[in-house]
């Protein structure tokens, strides 16, 4: 059986500190047959020397655009803007089939080249995603959104480990009443992660999924202090938070968006628009009197960058014996790729 030779990109988002495929998991792919070629990069969580140490390739920072014909490019998060034209196929978190900003670009830019994308979030069997951040993504999520309700959240954020954040949660409960906390989506990776977060924090949580929004109780969702947003959703539907509630007297403070489809027309909290940041984590609707902080950072995982590095490497390092033959989940990505390139 074949073997694709495996080519693992610097990240071009400076905060990016994740990578597809921890040391570990690259030494029993070269042990299959793969070769794999990792750049160097001055942000990855883990040394480029731990990849030499099992027997990976090295390579420059941004060296990929001259991979050899057939390899096939890992990544996390988006490609820099150049070149233009996207000639490899390529593995990464696109975010370019559900309308998002930027998205007919990143599409145009493979047309142009004759590129592949088999984007990680179609890798799927019988429809379910087998490999993603969710867990962890959920996890971040509801715990800034825990700390910025406590007060404990003044300025920006940067990575750490899941032992120092869960530090901060449990030292901040202290002399505190329970926080009323909703995790919306709480079967889901996403959600398991934000449950699991907001329980270390003591928070009293309420768990809604799918069946809980078929007629949404908006008074209900607004009669809690924290929300956790964990839903995707691809076509638009009613909204858990509405312009109109933004004026309104309710219990709700803080939202931690972990969805984040925030450009897309299914964005369920159509009132923000637009990503926060690490340096600005919060954004602030409403009035003085009846305020509502949202968290909206599309790259939550990153912030606790080995952990989720090796979760996630652990569930797509399995997948890479059949991507030669585009077969299993492979297909499913592949799919979704054509029907919006022809």
């Amino acid at each position: 059986m074949s073997r694709p030779h495996l080519w693992i990109r610097a990240e071009a988002r400076p905060t990016e500190q994740r990578v597809p495929i921890v040391p570990a998991d690259a030494a029993r792919l070269i042990a299959d047959g793969f070769r794999v070629t990792v750049e160097e990069s001055p942000t990855r969580v883990v040394g480029v020397e731990e990849y030499v140490a099992v027997g990976c390739d090295t390579a420059p920072s941004g060296s990929w655009v001259d991979a050899p014909q057939g390899a096939v490019v890992v990544g996390i998060k988006e490609l820099p803007e150049d070149p233009a034209d996207l000639q490899h196929t390529h593995v990464f978190f696109a975010h370019a089939y559900k309308g998002q900003e930027g998205a007919e670009e990143v599409l145009e830019r493979f047309r142009r080249g004759g590129g592949e994308l088999l984007d990680v979030e179609y890798l799927t069997v019988d429809g379910k995603r087998v490999v993603a951040f969710g867990f962890w993504a959920g996890y971040v999520g509801a715990a800034l959104a825990v700390l910025r309700h406590r007060g404990e959240l003044p300025g920006g954020v940067g990575p750490m480990s899941r032992a120092d954040l869960d530090a901060r949660l449990r030292s901040t409960r202290e002399g505190r009443a329970a926080e009323r906390a909703l995790v919306i989506g709480a079967r889901g990776r996403s959600g398991t992660g934000a449950t699991e977060a907001l329980t270390v924090a003591g928070c009293a949580v309420t768990r809604w999924d799918r069946v809980d929004t078929v007629q949404l109780d908006r008074p209900a969702l607004l009669d809690h202090d924290v929300l956790v947003n964990c839903v995707v959703s691809a076509q638009p539907r009613d909204p858990f938070v509405t312009e109109a509630d933004l004026e309104a007297p309710r219990r709700l403070r803080t939202v931690g968006d972990v969805t984040c489809d925030v450009t897309s027309e299914a964005n369920l909290l159509p009132f923000n628009t637009a990503i926060t940041t690490w340096q600005e984590p919060v954004r602030r609707f409403g009035s003085q009197e009846h305020p509502l902080e949202v968290i909206a950072i599309d790259n939550l995982p990153s912030l606790l960058p080995r952990e989720s590095s090796e979760s996630f490497s652990a569930e797509l390092a399995p997948l890479l014996p059949d991507l030669a033959d585009r077969a299993g989940p492979w297909a499913a990505s592949l799919a979704w790729f054509r029907r919006h390139v022809h």
